[in-house]
């Protein structure tokens, strides 16, 4: 069953606000997800790095996707809180995120997100989030997701 459900996940995280940027599913495993972005000129602020509102987004919807694994289908999960440090600009073609849970309640969880910057095919932390999630359940109809496996 883990597997069906790694895999709506992946689809899960591709849609809306984060399909709009742009973003790639690299890797889901139990409490891991790891994304990607290819970096184009509507990612990047006026003097041409990436923009931090786009590591951010990225830091923030991946921290929750690697919550997200670790509950059953009728739940769904929130930001209630979102710190992020930024120690340098992000340069090139690509952005790489790798968000793990550092603690998983029954409600209450929390992720960290590093970010990295992939100038000449060289990976660099750019910047580093930890996220609080709520676990909630689904009430009836009341998601836009696409259906969860049963």
């Amino acid at each position: 069953m883990a597997d069906e459900w790694f895999a709506f996940l992946k689809k899960d995280y591709l849609q809306g606000f984060p399909a709009f940027c742009g973003f790639e599913v690299d890797r889901v495993d139990r409490g891991v997800f790891e994304t990607r972005l290819a970096v184009g000129d509507m990612h990047r602020q006026q003097d041409g790095f990436v923009h931090a509102g786009v590591m951010a987004t990225m830091a923030d919807h991946t921290a929750g996707y690697a919550a997200f694994t670790l509950v059953s289908e009728r739940e769904r999960i929130l930001t209630i809180e979102f710190k992020i440090n930024y120690f340098k600009p992000a340069l090139g073609d690509s952005l790489l995120c790798r968000s793990r849970v550092v603690h998983a309640g029954k409600k209450i969880m929390v992720s960290e997100s590093e970010v990295f910057s992939v100038p000449d095919g060289k990976e660099r932390l750019v910047a580093k989030a930890m996220v609080t999630l709520m676990a909630v359940v689904l009430s009836a109809g009341g998601t836009k997701s696409k259906s969860a496996p049963h």
